[in-house]
């Protein structure tokens, strides 16, 4: 509870708990705001009716005044909200009645009686629209009971009614007509304002959960490929899929061991930052997913997703672009990196695994095999698998092929790419099959 919190405002949300709903709040706090003005106000109302009209009994105001406020107190000590709801209406609905019946009839009371109307608005505000349908058929029964009475008993012998000034009856009416109005006006204007705060509250909320529900989905997608994040959002299955033609890229940092050696922790997580989230603007820039980073390696692929059918061609670009990046960039390569770079292009099995900490990956031969031909590369070089070489021959120009010994695989042929073909007009060279290269 914050200190500069007035008496008013530590009392009128007294008896709220933790783990009230925001319905049940403004309903507990709208009841202890209607008991503190309606003790006012009659309290108001009989100091008004001292000075202009005779010296009435002060029991059943006084009474009225110890019921309400003994019955507060009696709610704050137990916290039985729904026991308080109903007697605190109760005493709004009968104490009117008694104190005009005690009065005489409507005339002599100056319509006292309509201070009983605050027990059914009060039910709207802190029970419900349904149930105070009761209140209010209470009300009207008690209205038409008196009016029975004093209609009925007008010309019986009775004693004499205390005189009162027909001047002052005639204020009464305004002053209870103006009060009881002046009072539904002011609860529910409270009620308005403090349903609009709620939904300026809820609203709000609501904006923040969008804003970290966009947060988690850009996470999602730091993490995995778009459509793998969506399927995954939407079902709790094993995601594998099969991939017939998909070309496959490492990146591996020569000597990253014996750099790392010299440097602090900072300075190699700062080191490899700069080198691999360049790598990601450049993989972003191509269209091409990347799949993780493994320690001082860097993996991407092509023919994942639907962005562009020209991804063997694209991986090619990147690898050039990843090279050449680090060839004249010192300020991402502060520490003149070399990499060596291996493509193979084939079928895989792509899927997400485990449920905590889980990452998309790829499995198969074309995987291995693109990391054998990295490993074994020579630094500035990109050396694809012999499938790749078909697929990059018509748009790039190639070294004389190679047979390296690769661990598991034998003595496979590799191909060194020296970059894109161009026309001797200067325009991008055709494919055999009459199609224009692509531009990188």
């Amino acid at each position: 509870m914050a200190p500069s919190d007035s008496l008013a405002d530590r009392i009128r949300r007294a008896g709220i708990l933790p783990t009230d709903s925001g319905e049940v709040r403004l309903q507990k706090t709208l009841l202890i705001f209607a008991t503190g003005l309606i003790s006012f106000a009659s309290m108001f109302w009989l100091f008004i009716y001292w000075q202009l009209g005779p010296q009435i009994s002060s029991t059943i105001p006084f009474l009225f005044q110890l019921l309400l406020i003994g019955n507060l107190a009696f709610y704050l000590k137990t916290l039985r909200f729904e026991f308080f709801r109903q007697t605190q209406l109760a005493l709004f609905l009968f104490m009117p009645f008694v104190a005009q019946w005690s009065m005489g009839n409507f005339i002599t009371a100056s319509g006292l009686s309509l201070w009983a109307l605050l027990a059914p608005v009060g039910a709207v505000l802190v029970i419900g629209a349904r149930e105070a349908l009761a209140w209010f058929f209470a009300y009207v029964f008690l209205t038409a009971l008196s009016g029975g009475f004093d209609y009925y008993l007008a010309d019986a012998a009775l004693p004499a009614p205390v005189k009162i000034p027909p001047s002052t009856t005639v204020f009464f009416f305004a002053l209870n007509f103006t009060a009881v109005s002046t009072l539904v006006f002011v609860l529910l204007r409270y009620s308005a304002i403090e349903k609009q705060k709620a939904q300026s509250r809820l609203e709000e909320a609501h904006r923040l959960l969008q804003l970290e529900q966009e947060r988690s989905e850009r996470l999602l997608l730091n993490i995995l490929p778009g459509p793998i994040a969506e399927r995954l959002k939407n079902s709790s299955q094993t995601i594998a899929d099969g991939f017939a033609d998909v070309s496959v890229m490492f990146v591996d940092i020569v000597n990253f061991t014996r750099i790392a050696e010299g440097m602090t922790p900072q300075q190699v997580f700062s080191m490899l930052n700069r080198v691999f989230s360049s790598f990601d603007e450049l993989a972003e820039k191509y269209g091409l997913e990347k799949i993780k980073t493994i320690g001082d390696a860097y993996m991407v692929a092509g023919g994942l997703n639907d962005q562009r059918e020209d991804f063997t061609e694209a991986l090619a670009d990147l690898a050039l672009a990843m090279r050449d990046l680090l060839e004249r960039d010192f300020q991402v390569n502060a520490m003149h990196l070399e990499v060596r770079i291996g493509i193979g292009s084939g079928p895989v099995v792509a899927g997400v695994v485990g449920k905590k900490k889980f990452i998309y990956d790829l499995w198969g031969d074309t995987v291995n095999l693109a990391s054998r031909i990295t490993s074994e590369g020579v630094p500035g070089i990109v050396q694809v698998d012999e499938t790749t070489y078909r697929k990059l021959l018509p748009c790039f120009e190639f070294q004389a092929p190679r047979t390296l010994h690769l661990k598991g695989k034998g003595d496979t042929v590799v191909y060194r790419v020296i970059g894109r073909k161009a026309a001797a007009d200067g325009s991008l060279a055709e494919s055999a099959g009459g199609r224009a290269c692509a531009l990188p």
